[in-house]
């Protein structure tokens, strides 16, 4: 991969040379992690016996605790290691619904889109506004975002399912508990190398003004662009530029994106299929259950994981719910 990248004539093709470069990079972190993973496990190993002969408990002790933290970081390596499929490396969407509910449900999708938003940037990725339907009280309707960075899909592919909320109302003069649900879809960006065919006669294009924030340009011009793909019913939506061919390039993208998605999971429903003792998953299933009253617990209902720390989950600590249902999947079980 580096002999490819040196080549001067790799770039007259930027998209393949964008390719080649993005796998040499994420093979040399591959690397770098497990290099660095085996020398600093030798350096321990080192640490324990020079405290052992030395009879000095403190270093011992110091460097078990680097083990521990090492044994933590091999673990993470190895589940990234699962991340293998045609679109586990690639950037992706995430799409957020609110449930029946009105304004209880609206809200708790917004708390969905602020998890995530806070997930990524803690991950170092970037994040793009590519939707958003406002409610008419509080939160959202419905959002798409765009969450870019090595892996994105792979680690956020098992978000997609209902997600429910239990709480304390703050918008009910009453104070009685309520129960709400937001839908999570996630699905892969694809790239110009995956061929996705689309028929111009199988779309429909409209064209509205877009109902958020966005100047005089936007509220006043039909910028926004809604395609829908008849043959399946997909429908895919952007308002975030002001200009109506940079939304519909970007509608375009997002269509070719779900339409790949839709053919991943029609194989993986054919595997699933000739596996008795796998449990379907698919669009609508409840994956996630978050109680804020009577009582403090995030639990999700695939894998058993839970945690009592309910405000860090909100707040984007998701890792160890992402790393057991990935697991889960890979071995075709419960890994509690």
């Amino acid at each position: 991969m580096n002999a490819r990248a040196e080549d001067p004539g790799l770039w007259k093709d930027q998209d393949a040379a964008q390719q080649v470069m993005r796998e040499r990079n994420r093979l040399q972190t591959a690397i770098t992690g497990y290099e660095t993973l085996v020398r600093e496990l030798g350096d321990n190993i080192e640490l324990i016996e020079l405290g052992e002969s030395e009879g000095d408990p403190d270093i011992v002790s110091e460097a078990e605790d680097a083990l521990c933290v090492l044994a933590e970081r091999a673990r993470k390596l190895e589940l990234e290691t699962m991340l293998s499929g045609e679109a586990d490396g690639n950037d992706c969407f995430v799409e957020i619904h609110a449930g029946a509910g009105g304004t209880e449900s609206q809200d708790w999708a917004s708390m969905l889109r602020r998890l995530y938003l806070r997930w990524a940037d803690s991950h170092e990725y970037k994040t793009e506004m590519v939707e958003e339907s406002l409610g008419e009280e509080a939160g959202i309707k419905s959002g798409v975002l765009r969450i870019s960075g090595l892996n994105a899909y792979g680690w956020l592919k098992m978000e997609s399912g209902v997600h429910r909320l239990v709480r304390i109302s703050p918008f009910d003069s009453n104070s009685r508990r309520h129960t709400s649900f937001a839908s999570v879809w996630v699905y892969p960006m694809v790239d110009e190398s995956i061929e996705v065919e689309i028929k111009d006669k199988d779309l429909r294009v409209d064209t509205y003004r877009a109902s958020g924030a966005g100047g005089q340009h936007v509220n006043k011009t039909d910028s926004a662009v809604r395609i829908t793909h008849m043959p399946t019913g997909i429908v895919v939506q952007c308002q975030n530029q002001r200009s109506q061919h940079k939304n519909r390039a970007t509608a375009m993208s997002m269509l070719r994106s779900r339409l790949y998605e839709l053919e991943l999971q029609k194989r993986e429903a054919d595997i699933a299929a000739q596996e008795a003792d796998k449990k379907e998953i698919g669009w609508g299933h409840q994956i996630r259950s978050y109680v804020l009253q009577p009582y403090q617990m995030v639990k999700d209902l695939r894998t058993g994981v839970e945690t009592s720390n309910t405000s860090a989950v909100l707040d984007g600590d998701i890792d160890q719910f992402l790393s057991s249902a990935l697991a889960a999947q890979v071995t075709g079980g419960n890994n509690t």
